[in-house]
């Protein structure tokens, strides 16, 4: 089914170097089987699936999939061919029409047959493909969503359409690249379960990217660890998953605890969200909590449960229907309860302190570490804030314009450019406000930063694609958490880690918490990250606060029990 002969693939950086991403790869997969491969970040995963997909050259080997042959000097032809044998599923979901499950599905057969999707036919499209098209979709469980639009569905579901629409193209062999890193635990059920039906009812073989070892041990008969671009060993699952983790980081012995002290009140919090003729998709209703200083407060629930608008509705970035947000700020020697949702100086003074992880988050490709450094200390430090104010004051920008704009700071930069797109302002007027922190005294600003996040000051200089897969991530950490924020907001942004950057992750921010006092609201669907960081937790399900305590291993347990997550039994 699968020969991979001696391949070889190496990439050229812009500063001219040379990277290996494969060398000397040889593997065997026989039909019907399901085979896994693992590794972390940068040993060359996606890499192999992508040549296996016959989207990407390389430089030497051979590869066979079905009957057709790949080399170096192959003409097109022949990795269009391979193309036409295989199907790749990604965990984003992309190529969904904005029409009916039914009707993606009969598009895809439609355009796998004539050629053209785009201008399917739909009469003669449903008279030919209706029953096949139905088969696909009970196959993935999504029979009964098929007259549903794909814009309604879940996160789990949309993944699911997606796989029906590549089954339509019959292919040989399915390359699935983290299909469900992102996911929660019920919505990987729900694929994982997908991906089994699918191997033992059509019998097509499954090549399997995942770093997460409890997904092979779901899914694959195999496991083939890569290291470095090379095959370190192959076989049983259990002892290649037990070979990758050898070199695992102890967890620190640090217990952090909360205090007594209120730093947030959520009180009341409700917010719907509509979509056609005025259905709810969403409420959320009757929430309220306290974050106490010390916490590390995990918010836990399903996938479309509400986790990240409450997080976003505690930073201030979405505003509830009704209901309140406080953050106690002490000022001249006095505590003031500030509303984040009414724009104040005093809302900018809290907002200095606050960091903001998004799941997006990510290191500018082309900028330094150092420079990136610069800029977020012109956004959070405190004499840069006093000033932006002075700046504002003498170009004539009242108090609540400053505060609006400051608001920006904190959002992913492509939402911050649109705000202000809206509104007629360049993105350039957020430099102007608030300029870089000069680059020549960082060092001296990070080093205990670094120190407490095992990182070397020597990558300041460095780009991001000069850097480990965990000194990417730590140094991401670094930028939220350069101005030292009493309180860091977390947006599952090491969902896609592999167990073992994750678990330097993991320790990295029980040394910041110990040591600058830090207090953590996340949102995370990993059960392990949650178990081992979190000293309380709180479970969300369609919008309502279901459970708050400091039992965190029994919500995690009850939680594992309430999305029939069998991956994780």
């Amino acid at each position: 089914m699968i020969s991979i002969k001696n391949l070889s693939k190496s990439y050229k950086l812009d500063n001219g170097e040379e990277v290996k991403a494969l060398n000397n790869i040889n593997l065997e997969v026989k039909e019907g089987e399901i085979v896994g491969i693992l590794g972390t970040s940068g040993s060359g995963k996606t890499t192999l699936l992508r040549i296996l997909r016959g989207v990407e050259k390389f430089d030497e080997g051979e590869v066979r999939v079905e009957r057709y042959t790949l080399k170096p000097d192959s003409t097109q032809f022949y990795f269009n061919q391979v193309k036409k044998e295989t199907a790749i599923h990604l965990q984003r979901s992309f190529g969904i029409w904005p029409e009916t499950v039914l009707d993606n599905v009969v598009r895809k057969l439609y355009g796998a047959k004539y050629g053209d999707e785009a201008g399917t036919d739909f009469k003669l499209a449903h008279d030919q493909f209706d029953k096949e098209a139905y088969e696909l979709l009970e196959l993935v469980g999504l029979k009964e969503k098929s007259g549903h639009l794909a814009s309604v569905l879940s996160g789990g579901e949309k993944q699911r359409l997606i796989m029906a629409r590549q089954l339509a193209k019959k292919p040989k062999v399915m390359l699935l690249d983290e299909p469900a890193t992102m996911a929660c635990p019920k919505t990987k059920q729900e694929i994982l379960d997908a991906v089994k039906k699918i191997n033992e009812e059509l019998n097509i073989t499954i090549v399997l990217v995942s770093h997460l070892p409890e997904i092979h041990k779901f899914l694959a008969e195999r496991v083939i660890l890569l290291e470095d671009g090379e095959i370190a060993k192959e076989g049983d699952v259990d002892e290649i998953i037990d070979e990758f983790l050898s070199d695992i980081e102890d967890p620190v012995d640090i217990e952090l605890e909360s205090t007594d002290e209120t730093l947030i009140k959520a009180c009341d919090l409700d917010k719907r969200f509509y979509l056609l003729k005025g259905k709810d998709v969403l409420h959320m209703k009757d929430i309220s909590f306290e974050v106490k200083r010390g916490d590390i407060l995990s918010l836990v629930g399903p996938s479309g449960a509400g986790k990240t608008i409450l997080l976003r509705m505690l930073g201030g970035m979405d505003v509830p229907d009704s209901g309140d947000v406080f953050f106690k700020l002490e000022k001249d020697g006095e505590t003031k309860w500030v509303d984040i949702r009414k724009a104040s100086l005093d809302r900018m003074e809290v907002r200095r302190n606050i960091g903001f992880m998004h799941q997006e988050f990510a290191l500018v490709y082309w900028a330094t570490v150092q420079s990136q450094l610069a800029k977020k200390l012109g956004y959070k430090r405190f004499d840069m804030v006093q000033e932006a104010k002075e700046r504002a004051k003498e170009e004539g920008l009242p108090d609540m314009l400053l505060d609006a704009l400051y608001q920006l700071t904190d959002l992913p930069e492509r939402e911050a450019k649109a705000r202000l797109e809206q509104v007629g302002l360049e993105p350039s007027i957020l430099d102007e406000l608030f300029p870089k922190f000069p680059e020549t005294e960082i060092a001296e600003q990070v080093a205990d930063l670094f120190e407490a996040l095992d990182l070397p000051l020597d990558i300041l200089g460095r780009r991001s694609f000069e850097l480990s897969g965990g000194q990417k991530v730590r140094a991401m950490l670094a930028l939220v958490l350069v101005s030292k924020p009493d309180i860091l907001l977390l947006d599952e942004p090491f969902g896609d880690l592999d167990p073992k950057t994750l678990r330097t992750v993991t320790n990295s921010l029980k040394r910041i918490c110990k040591e600058f006092g830090t207090t953590i609201v996340m949102v995370s669907h990993n059960t392990d990250f949650i178990r081992e960081l979190s000293n309380r937790a709180i479970f969300i399900d369609q919008g309502l606060l279901k459970d708050d305590t400091k039992d965190v291993d029994r919500l995690v347990d009850d939680f594992i029990g309430f999305c029939k997550a069998d991956y994780l039994m």
